[in-house]
């Protein structure tokens, strides 16, 4: 084999790695292989957390690509917690996206068939459903902040952020994305005596509790104002119409 073609081996495999994201830059890595999907959500998300799915269609085939390169390079037995977590959250956030834009126009992702249980993401030699991300994967890491992190296309669920998730940024984003859902007035209603929050607080109350105390202790984890211990907590209706910007 020429000397040539066999260095290019060589960085080809080193980059196939997968997590590079050393260098950051006022928050965004400057070498991350989820950069492809973080330059698809500068362009088609909105602050507040709106998505353009129209623009998302005219741009599918490079959200396709993204996904490919998902499937080609799954997370090795090397890797850090902080690398298949990001890794994970980004293949979710990639594969919801491309779900609705196989259905769009659709007014909710529970108008179409089995959204979180058909298995149509593939990664390596598996494929694997949504729901096996989130419940067999994500959970399983016992971090709840994932449930921030994670969205499901609905006005209710956390903000599609506009970045992506990288190895080295991912404790800072991961606060970021609870404090921001829940201390946001569209989501929850929280008053120092009582807390109204969005159901996902029922739905994974056990994922809050485990990680010691009460509902109300993790949510003081995040809150600016924090509510009374003891406060009574109830849980918002959930609004599962798509989070399509606005006409």
């Amino acid at each position: 084999m020429p000397r040539f073609v066999f260095i290019g081996l060589l960085l080809l495999v080193s980059y196939s790695g997968m997590p590079q994201d050393k260098n950051v830059s006022q928050g965004r890595s400057t070498t991350s292989p989820h950069m492809a999907w973080e330059d698809l959500l500068q362009e088609h998300v909105q602050e507040d957390g709106r998505v353009d799915y129209k623009g998302f269609l005219r741009d599918k085939q490079r959200l396709d690509s993204y996904l490919e390169t998902l499937a080609l390079q799954p997370p090795k037995e090397q890797w850090s917690t902080q690398a298949r977590m990001a890794y994970y959250i980004n293949l979710y956030n990639a594969g919801t996206v491309a779900l609705i834009l196989e259905n769009y126009p659709v007014n909710s992702i529970r108008d179409i068939d089995r959204p979180w249980v058909k298995k149509r993401i593939q990664v390596g030699a598996e494929r694997l459903s949504l729901g096996d991300i989130e419940h067999k994967i994500l959970r399983k890491m016992g971090d709840a902040r994932i449930h921030f992190a994670i969205n499901c296309a609905s006005i209710s669920c956390p903000k599609l952020p506009a970045y992506a998730f990288t190895e080295s940024g991912i404790e800072s984003q991961l606060n970021q994305a609870a404090r921001g859902f829940i201390n946001d007035p569209q989501r929850n209603t929280i008053s120092p005596k009582q807390a109204e929050v969005s159901k996902i607080f029922k739905w994974f109350r056990s994922d809050f509790k485990a990680e010691g105390g009460s509902l109300v202790d993790y949510l003081n984890r995040f809150l600016d104002e924090p509510v009374s211990k003891g406060s009574q907590v109830k849980f918002l209706p959930y609004d599962w119409a798509l989070n399509d910007i606005l006409p």
